[in-house]
């Protein structure tokens, strides 16, 4: 392996897994699944296991335990050793013949002392000792049912699934999602005794929930091991107030302290706040294919960024609605096949039309070398040429083997193309495009009353007007883009209009998808009164006037707006370009918004130091690596300008982006309306 990035982590810390399973009956959770899924895939865990019977299994209370002839399990798990973990754990070896259990955790043995109310000061003289690990491999024996028999349990960071060479996720972390105002007075009522926070910017880690603070240090213990395999010391910064929190636990993250003292490379690490920019999550501008792939396709069950293509068409199969579920369903990530993944990489860092021609290319020279009959044709690439490549390969098992995954992506683009979401993709850009030219000549009340017509209920609905969850994505993209620049004397009247037909609208659903469920507290629209429906929409207009003064606490980065003049079109301007160009402006200004975190006192002395001498504080655009995490989700077109603007500006800058998730529209009311950001369930 080259020089150590976010591949080289997962695959290392998968080896070490690999290492203890030969023969083992596989118990993983969804989140290890999905960093397997995108680092080393399956086949390679199936490799390593090396039994001829199927030996993986999910990590849940119903698990089938191990019979008399499977002496070994590896249990892979992606959260604390406590609570509800524990308890399944406990079933399933109970009802197993298990005599050697190995239990694997991508929690730093550290978090577990402090999910175990040890204080700093005891968890600091118990460096090199492990007693939580201990106390759980007794445990571990005692279930199984003789002392003698073995237990180890041991921690490895597996956090990331890593997308690409520039971009990695953290699945178990995938709805951890910045706070808004709303949160603050909860915050505020469970602390009854003690002083009341003024808003979001007086938010510290002494306020924050129990549950909210320990999955945030899980978080760091997983960027803390990615630093340490990386060979840096890292630079804390932050953007928003949950990235200012995350960001002073990685930089006063105990157990990192002596690994900074041995690094030798440098890297600066931005946390940024999401909330902060909706539009580019919620917006349609992002010409790229895997963007709408990902909209338009079914999930993947148990992931939260890949999807499922239908492979049908590729067996002899009629593709009939009820063999769907027949065959297994192809993926995007292709770990294991270098022609693949070179494509899928392709397909991340073009733009829509290019893809498409590229996954044409790869096609045609796939069938040339199966020597294959293919009819060349130029021109624009439509799904049923692609599709009569694609048909080439049905008959021949061989040829079906060679080129699997290309052809998974292959089909992939073509059920996009075909889809009629994707017809409609197109409307929500024409509709944004004329929202940004209105919100600069108009008041935010007349731009809500260009929305009103477009609320139909279900029965004057067509296919190419917008279902209920599609009007929450076009509020929110209408809020997060125009800020509280142009908060008018007619808004109330001009909100009230649009809550009472959506709340209308909400009511005439034949029924309510799983989003109308969270948001309403109804299973079923027959349920659902006028009154009801009207109060769950006046919440969510709380969040979007949340949204919408988001920014309000920002200096500098207060607007993602940028109005027309003669020679330009209103426009809108994302907040991490605005971030990234501010950490590379060449005159190096102290930036205002980008705050940077000490750890501990040399830092604080510089500080301090810096007010009578001259002291350069630390600044992000110091060091040969930029580490830029969106906590809240990021888009594939928001990666790729990352990647793409950095080494513009400041070229031998090495760029990695992580974020919680891979974000589609339509993730974002999720996430923003139904999401408890305050108690995340940690299973205890």
């Amino acid at each position: 392996m080259n020089t150590p990035g976010v591949l080289s982590f997962t695959q290392q810390a998968w080896e070490q897994v690999l290492a203890k399973a030969k023969r083992a009956v596989v118990y993983l959770d969804a989140a290890c699944a999905e960093s397997l899924h995108w680092g080393c895939g399956s086949s390679r865990l199936l490799e390593a296991v090396g039994s001829p019977a199927c030996y993986l299994r999910e990590f849940e209370p119903a698990a089938v335990g191990g019979g008399a002839e499977q002496p070994k399990a590896v249990f892979v798990l992606s959260s604390l050793l406590k609570g509800r973990i524990v308890e399944t754990l406990r079933d399933i070896i109970c009802r197993s013949h298990f005599q050697y259990c190995v239990v694997v955790t991508a929690v730093n043995h550290a978090v577990h002392l402090t999910a175990n109310h040890v204080p700093a000061a005891a968890a600091a003289e118990l460096e090199g000792q492990q007693p939580v690990f201990e106390q759980l491999e007794e445990k571990l024996c005692e279930w199984m049912g003789n002392m003698n028999y073995t237990a180890e349990v041991l921690h490895i960071p597996l956090l990331l699934a890593p997308v690409a060479p520039h971009l990695a996720l953290t699945p178990a972390f995938a709805s951890l999602f910045p706070l808004l105002p709303r949160d603050v007075h909860i915050l505020n009522s469970a602390r009854p005794d003690r002083r009341r926070l003024g808003s979001l910017a007086e938010v510290d880690a002494t306020a924050l929930t129990p549950e909210l603070l320990l999955q945030i240090r899980c978080l760091v213990s997983g960027l803390s091991s990615l630093c340490e395999h990386l060979g840096v010391r890292e630079e804390c910064f932050a953007v928003g107030s949950l990235s200012r929190i995350i960001a002073a636990d990685l930089a006063n993250f105990a157990p990192a302290k002596n690994r900074r003292k041995t690094a030798t490379g440098r890297a600066s690490v931005v946390f940024v706040d999401r909330t902060l920019d909706l539009t580019g999550a919620v917006g349609h501008h992002g010409d790229n294919l895997v963007e709408k792939i990902l909209a338009v396709l079914p999930r993947l069950p148990g992931h939260t960024n890949d999807v499922m293509v239908n492979m049908v068409e590729l067996t002899a199969l009629q593709a009939e609605e009820e063999n769907q579920n027949v065959v297994v369903p192809g993926c995007l990530a292709q770990s294991n096949d270098p022609a693949a993944k070179a494509l899928w990489e392709a397909l991340l860092n073009t733009k829509h039309k290019e893809a498409v021609m590229e996954v044409r290319r790869h096609l045609v020279e796939a069938a040339s070398r199966e020597n294959l009959p293919i009819k060349m044709s130029m021109g624009r690439v439509t799904p049923g040429q692609l599709m009569s490549y694609i048909q080439l390969f049905k008959n021949n098992l061989k040829s079906l083997g060679n080129h699997c995954g290309l052809l998974q992506l292959g089909l992939a683009t073509v059920q996009t193309l075909k889809h009629p979401q994707t017809a409609k993709w197109d409307n929500f850009l024409a509709f944004e495009r004329l929202l940004l030219q209105n919100i600069g000549e108009s008041t935010m009340s007349v731009v809500l009353n260009q929305l009103l017509p477009m609320i139909k209920p279900l029965n004057q609905r067509t296919n190419d007007d917008y279902s209920p969850e599609e009007l929450l994505v076009l509020l929110l993209y209408i809020y997060s883009v125009s800020g509280e620049c142009s908060v008018d004397k007619d808004l109330g009247e001009g909100e009230e209009k649009v809550k009472k037909a959506l709340a209308q609208v909400f009511c005439e659903e034949s029924e309510l998808s799983p989003l109308l469920q969270k948001i309403t507290g109804c299973d079923s629209s027959i349920n659902l009164t006028f009154h009801k429906s009207k109060s769950a929409v006046d919440e969510l207009f709380t969040s979007l006037r949340d949204i919408a003064g988001a920014r309000n606490f920002m200096k500098q980065f207060k607007s993602v707006y940028v109005p027309g003049n003669h020679t330009h079109q209103a426009s809108y301007k994302p907040l991490l370009k605005q971030v990234v160009e501010e950490i590379f402006n060449p005159e190096k200004p102290d930036p205002v918004d980008i705050e940077h975190m000490s750890s501990g006192l040399t830092d604080l002395l510089k500080t301090g130091f810096s007010m009578f001498m001259k002291v350069s504080r630390p600044h992000p655009s110091d060091h040969p690596l930029l580490i830029l995490f969106v906590v809240g989700g990021v888009t594939v077109s928001e990666a790729k300008m990352i990647k793409d603007l950095v080494p513009s500006l400041k070229p031998g800058t090495q760029v990695i982006v992580l974020s919680t998730r891979l974000l589609k529209p339509l993730n974002i009311p999720e996430l923003l309306f139904v999401t408890d950001r305050l108690h995340p369930d940690l299973g205890f």
